[in-house]
């Protein structure tokens, strides 16, 4: 086989390479998309409705760790999914690896339901330390997992739509380290002080609600910038 021809069968196959690990954004969204709905719908059946029997003022707010459960877990999923639908729109492609990543971090977003209801059952409980501890953990990783993929994406530039966009996911990235910190803070936290550590689960909800938000105004104010 001539020169010429071994470039041409070496590039044919490095494209077909390409071909079997590229994958679409759609799918990589439109899947975590339903995981997240799914685990937010979840949370609500931790809410009982009180029996006709029973004042309804005083049997609702003895619910208030489950209410206190729910709002908590719905923002912090909530803020999962926007800063993923925000990571994904800052794609034009994935791989094997960006799928892998995403689905680790479902797998700790699908059990969270779980993990809520264990800290809410057991918050006014002997086993308190254990069950906040096993929810911090949840969180954090769920959380950790977001940013890992985040970076992964960001050091592929080819899958990245512009360098806009590898500017603002990295900038992304950066800021969530801030609520990474004070997740694993109240970890650590929930050993000795559990209640201190579910203020430090809402605090870091509240930024991961903050930061995507954050994040988009200032991508978009860049773009009109350049625009």
């Amino acid at each position: 086989m001539s020169a010429a021809g071994q470039q041409v069968s070496q590039g044919a196959s490095e494209l077909s390479i390409d071909d079997a690990t590229e994958l679409g954004v759609d799918r990589l969204a439109g899947f975590a998309d339903c995981v997240f709905a799914f685990a937010m719908t979840l949370l609500v059946l931790s809410l009982t409705v009180p029996t006709a029997s029973v004042r309804l003022l005083p049997a609702l707010v003895r619910q208030w760790p489950q209410l206190l459960g729910y709002l908590m877990s719905f923002a912090f999923i909530g803020g999962l999914w926007m800063a993923h639908a925000h990571l994904t729109q800052l794609m034009k492609r994935a791989d094997t690896v960006a799928y892998g990543l995403s689905l680790l971090m479902l797998l700790f977003v699908a059990v969270l339901p779980f993990s809520t209801q264990l800290m809410v059952t057991h918050i006014t409980g002997p086993d308190v330390e254990g069950a906040v501890l096993i929810y911090g953990i949840n969180f954090l990783l769920a959380s950790l997992m977001l940013s890992v993929l985040m970076i992964y994406v960001s050091e592929e530039p080819a899958m990245m739509i512009d360098n806009v966009a590898d500017a603002a996911l990295k900038s992304i990235y950066r800021q969530r380290w801030i609520s990474i910190v004070v997740a694993t803070i109240a970890v650590v936290v929930a050993i000795v002080a559990p209640l201190v550590a579910v203020a430090l689960y809402i605090v870091e909800t509240v930024l991961l609600l903050a930061l995507p938000m954050l994040s988009v105004r200032r991508h978009r104010l860049r773009r009109a910038s350049e625009g």
